[in-house]
């Protein structure tokens, strides 16, 4: 979900001269990409490495994952419309209307500029072409294919090599676009200057992480969580596990993290509960992805939600429902899948 920051000016511009709220702008990417990473069928960051640590292969439970990720995608666009529908009719419904002069402000044309866009030309297909090939080739540079069992290579990329890629394209579009050298550096540099506030605001998230590793707090956490799920059944193991989860992803907003340091915890007692260790990767990253929806330690939530100029209470009172919803589908999924593999 980090590399959709780059999205929210784009989006937020086209929102607003649409018709709807930066609320809506801002949900529409943070849980377009929260309920992707809730329902992940092949992320790497998550499912890969819980499956590695569970001793499980990407592959097992993925019909549950893609349960997951379709039907929570269906209701996260039933919710967002709903809102920004009503927001459109009626500006004063907006939860940020107080704040609609500073957020129109914010994303209005610098000076200089227009909102015109002119002809749409052979060189702007060329350079969204570009823009759109930057995402397939990050996609396919971190899907595991190897573990999936389908014989094209795997670049197993990381965050380095995403990094070069999106630098190399930058560029690549910079250069077809005739930008001149000057241009293409002050381009470069002024979009690093409006995420200078954004990074602050992540560092601070992250500080707090931190400070409860180092506490020994997630520690404790972990050690409570193996007594709770002692001697359950199988549905009760799985559900009192995924509920156990959610204050672990709150302790421990990486994805990766989570699963390095629980799932060497988890995935055995699963076993003495009769429960696939596949199902224990379901429950976590789907805890993971409901908690990183709205967790102040999220550098995802905290930086769109800045960018967005929403507050964070404000995006609370706006997705409370959702996280039920999606909760109750987890829940659905979770103990159905440890009925049907008994």
């Amino acid at each position: 979900a980090e590399e959709t920051l780059a999205f929210y000016a784009l989006i937020i511009t086209v929102m607003l001269a649409a018709g709807y709220d930066g609320l809506s702008a801002g949900a529409l990417i943070l849980l377009g990409a929260g309920i992707g990473c809730l329902g992940s069928t092949v992320n790497p960051f998550a499912t890969g490495i819980a499956s590695g640590f569970a001793g499980t292969t990407i592959s097992d439970g993925l019909a549950g994952r893609l349960v997951l990720l379709v039907v929570g995608t269906a209701i996260g666009i039933w919710f967002v419309m709903r809102y920004a529908e009503k927001v459109k009719q009626d500006a004063s419904k907006s939860l940020v209307y107080e704040d609609k002069a500073e957020i129109e402000a914010a994303f209005a044309p610098k000076e200089g500029e227009s909102n015109e866009f002119g002809e749409f030309t052979g060189k702007h297909k060329i350079i969204l072409t570009l823009f759109a090939l930057a995402f397939v080739t990050m996609v396919y540079g971190v899907i595991p294919w190897e573990d999936l069992g389908i014989a094209v290579p795997t670049w197993w990329w990381w965050f380095p090599e995403m990094t070069a890629n999106f630098l190399f394209f930058g560029i690549l579009i910079g250069l077809v676009g005739k930008l001149s050298e000057k241009d293409l550096v002050n381009t470069f540099v002024d979009g690093a200057r409006d995420m200078v506030g954004v990074a602050l605001i992540i560092g601070v998230a992250r500080g707090i992480t931190v400070i409860m590793t180092n506490g020994l707090i997630t520690d404790t956490v972990l050690y409570w969580a193996e007594q709770a799920t002692a001697g359950l059944s199988g549905v009760g193991f799985i559900l009192v596990t995924y509920f156990l989860f959610i204050p672990l992803s709150f302790l421990i907003p990486s994805s990766s993290g989570l699963a390095t340091v629980s799932m060497p915890i988890m995935a055995p007692l699963a076993t003495f509960a009769g429960v696939p260790s596949y199902l224990v990767v379901t429950a976590y990253q789907a805890a993971s992805g409901l908690v990183n929806l709205v967790t102040p330690t999220s550098a995802v939530v905290m930086g769109g939600l800045a960018i967005a100029r929403v507050g964070y209470g404000i995006w609370w009172k706006f997705v409370g429902l959702l996280l039920v919803l999606l909760m109750v589908l987890t829940i659905i999924v979770l103990a159905g899948g440890v009925l049907l593999a008994v």
